[in-house]
């Protein structure tokens, strides 16, 4: 078949030319599922059908290789569990109610092969496209977050792709007008090649106001919206996204989308309108997998079928052929169904806010989806098999070989071991660590995104969680973090997972919220090695019950796998985005004391035990073996109650989970936040755990936080401590006059000596 006859590829000449070659290869699919298509079919599919296929069935799209495992996530569940669950899993996001009308969504979802390409584009279409799944929700967005991940802070290539995905989020959102209220950054070398841009946002609505996609109710309008359609985003899904770079076929690299954020700005303005007037049946936006996955889920989703023109789609780029417009991933584009009676208001809308759009077809009762181009059918396909029947892979997995070797490598223990300092050397050590790439401060990343646009951020970064005022009138708001360790991870997946989930927990419950939801994103390397598949499994599992254990559903998420290079696969890294709600955001608490807590007594809430595998002080000394700390979520649970009760009862004026660098790092990150001093004593919490001042200060065990609490409110808040069984220990007093994080017996650390090390790394390595 020559180019142009490919490129004019009709239903009637596939039927009646069998046995042409098609370049299915090319557009990521594996024989065996072009062989599935041709059953499917009954024939050989046109080059339009092979485009829309080949982006489907992607990993990204299809979720081949994990949807037998992500079912945990439904059938894991209690009724208690899904009480505020108003839209779960399946639709563009969850939806959860938050009290008194008002829902929330959110969901997190990457965009790592793009943001390597082209870091600046790939990063701020991340932000573009979770926003947009938001909107299609019937919501108003309200926050973004940004979980990122790079390689090693010293190599050569990893300030271009710092520089260019850090201000792609920041040009991105700030240029809605949306915070960015959380995130993480880590560096380490098993992202060098693969880096992690994971992308959340939240939207608000009343519960009359969500809305979900599908195309029914026959001779209803079928309208693309938005910008116009360009070469740019061309086979990301199916190939970008769905394979590792070890691949150098000239198809793996690719346009990555580019991102207009003021055209989004005003597309946000122009839904909620057509929301508001009930002009739409419903929206879908276009992300990965544009037209093609659009059309066919809508179809799908609905009652009927649809029949589409494609010639009818406005180009930016006339050259186009129906395959690359229908796999095209250009952005801030949507699509409506809009009933005939409702076309005169929406192109009053349209005219308003100055959309251009153009109306492609309409929803018919034919159970097809047919699709013409310049009065040919170039598209006959049942939607299901496009958007909801691919291939599902049972891929093999076991647990590897040298699983065992890694678990077996332990940290040194010995109290000698120069990896482990005592005395004066500690003091040092603290300022090492607090200077370290992961415990450093990230104010160089956030100062560059607005988290107080809209007015309504109560809390952002650096604290604990990001928390966001929904009603104005009463308060009510809600808090997001979002977490992953992947170094325990690599120790143990499944224990792994359990440890991030539980972080997210924790960092949520110590802003005074109730944790409620869970979306992930779980990022992985390729799902055709058994040792990866066995590590998503394990992760999943324990994401799927410790959801069950902590009782918060997870209301969506994404999978993002073949995240390796050269062989080399990153550390498994399940992120976990948590949501609570607080019932007055003016209760929230604070992560650090403030100066007028001055001589509030400080309190460590939970026990220490010997836990430095995984450790950042294990990182620091190049170590990483062992077993990771060890997760009790129930004693989670009982704590995350305790500090929302606390909170809202004024026991407690600030909280401040322990986790990643253990106690050194969340008594330097308290001082810090305020730039107020604590006078600190760890004899006898020490002594009645078993350890010693180094694993005091620097080990990682789970269910822990730090706590200041008013003279006046220490007999209560022992009370309750006492009365749940709950291990708590009096640690110190805070001081604002001292100026100093005094940890007495041992080392005395100025706090402007501590900040000039803790603020001064990013800005040595990126300026």
């Amino acid at each position: 078949m020559t180019e142009q006859q490919f490129n004019l590829d009709t239903v009637e000449h596939a039927a009646d030319t069998p046995d042409t070659e098609l370049p299915w290869a090319e557009l990521g699919l594996k024989e065996n599922e072009f062989d599935d298509v041709k059953k499917i079919l009954g024939r050989r599919p046109t080059a339009a059908e092979l485009a829309m296929y080949s982006v489907m069935w992607s990993e990204h799209c299809s979720y081949k290789s994990s949807k037998v495992h992500l079912k945990q996530f439904g059938q894991k569940v209690t009724e208690e569990m899904g009480k505020d669950l108003m839209v779960g899993i399946g639709e563009n996001a969850g939806v959860t109610d938050i009290g008194d009308g008002w829902a929330v969504t959110f969901k997190i979802e990457s965009h790592n092969h793009p943001s390597y390409v082209e870091p600046y584009q790939g990063a701020a279409t991340g932000v573009g496209g979770i926003v947009r799944d938001i909107i299609s929700m019937g919501a108003r967005p309200v926050a973004v977050m940004d979980p990122l991940r790079f390689g090693a802070i010293d190599h050569p290539d990893t300030a271009r792709v710092v520089h260019g995905v850090v201000a792609g989020v920041g040009g991105y959102g700030n240029s809605l007008g949306l915070p960015n209220v959380g995130g993480e950054v880590e560096f380490d070398p098993c992202y060098q090649a693969n880096p992690l841009v994971n992308a959340l946002a939240v939207g608000v609505m009343r519960h009359e106001d969500i809305r979900l996609a599908n195309a029914s109710g026959v001779g209803n309008q079928v309208i693309l919206f938005g910008a116009r359609t360009g070469g740019d985003g061309i086979g990301g899904a199916s190939v970008l996204a769905s394979e590792s770079f070890d691949d150098s076929k000239p198809s793996k690299r690719p346009a990555v989308q580019v991102g207009d954020p003021f055209a989004e700005k005003v597309l946000i303005e122009c839904c909620l309108e057509l929301f508001k007037g009930s002009v739409v049946e419903g929206i879908q936006d276009l992300g990965a997998a544009g037209i093609s996955c659009a059309t066919s889920e809508l179809a799908s989703n609905g009652e009927g079928g649809m029949h589409v023109d494609l010639t009818q789609v406005l180009l930016r780029d006339p050259t186009l052929t129906p395959g690359e417009i229908l796999m095209s991933e250009s952005q801030e584009r949507m699509m409506a169904v809009v009933s005939p009676a409702n076309m005169e208001s929406f192109e009053r809308i349209m005219e308003k806010w100055d959309v251009e759009y153009s109306v492609l077809g309409e929803v018919n009762d034919s159970r097809r989806l047919t699709i013409e181009w310049d009065g040919e059918i170039i598209v006959d396909v049942d939607p299901r098999t496009v958007a909801h029947e691919g291939p599902t892979y049972q891929r093999p997995y076991e647990r590897p070989e040298w699983q065992d070797a890694v678990q077996a490598d332990r940290f040194p223990g010995s109290e000698a071991d120069a990896a482990r300092p005592a005395g004066t050397d500690l003091r040092g050590a603290v300022l090492e660590l607090m200077a370290s790439p992961n415990l450093c401060s990230k104010g160089w990343v956030t100062d560059q995104y607005d988290r107080y646009v809209q007015g309504n951020t109560a809390l952002a970064q650096p604290d604990d969680a990001g928390v966001v005022r929904v009603d104005e009138q009463t308060g009510l708001g809600v808090a997001l973090s979002t977490d992953a360790n992947p170094r325990y991870a690599y120790l143990d997946p499944y224990e792994g997972a359990r440890a991030s989930l539980a972080e997210a927990y924790r960092n949520v419950a110590t802003s005074g919220a109730r944790p409620v939801a869970v979306s992930d994103c779980l990022n992985f390397g390729s799902p055709e090695d058994p040792a990866i598949m066995w590590q998503f499994a394990e992760a999943v599992r324990g994401l799927a019950d410790g959801c069950m254990e902590l009782g918060v559903p997870v209301t969506g998420g994404n999978v993002s796998l073949y995240n390796q290079t050269g062989g080399q696969a990153i550390n498994p890294t399940p992120v976990v985005a948590m949501m609570g709600v607080l019932d007055d955001v003016g209760r929230r608490t604070p992560s650090g004391w403030e100066a007028d807590q001055d001589g509030q007594a400080i309190y460590l809430l939970g026990e220490t035990a010997e836990e430095l595998d995984g450790s950042e002080w294990a990182r620091l000394r190049g170590h990483l073996g062992g077993l990771p700390p060890k997760v009790d979520l129930a004693a989670e649970r009982q704590l995350g109650d305790m500090l929302v009760n606390m909170s809202r009862d004024g026991m407690i004026d600030s909280a401040h989970d322990v986790a990643q660098g253990g106690l050194a790092a969340s008594l330097s990150e308290a001082c810090l936040r305020f730039g107020v001093g604590a006078r600190i004593g760890l004899g006898e919490v020490a002594e009645r755990d078993g350890v010693d001042t180094f694993a005091m200060l620097f080990s990682e065990s789970q269910a822990r936080a730090v706590v200041a609490v008013p003279r006046s409110e220490e007999v209560r808040f022992k009370d309750m401590c006492t009365a749940r069984n709950f291990p708590y220990a009096r640690i110190g007093v805070v001081d604002a006059e001292n100026g100093a994080l005094d940890v007495q017996g041992e080392f005395s650390l100025d706090l402007t000596e501590l900040r000039e090390a803790h603020e001064g790394t990013l800005r040595r390595h990126f300026g």
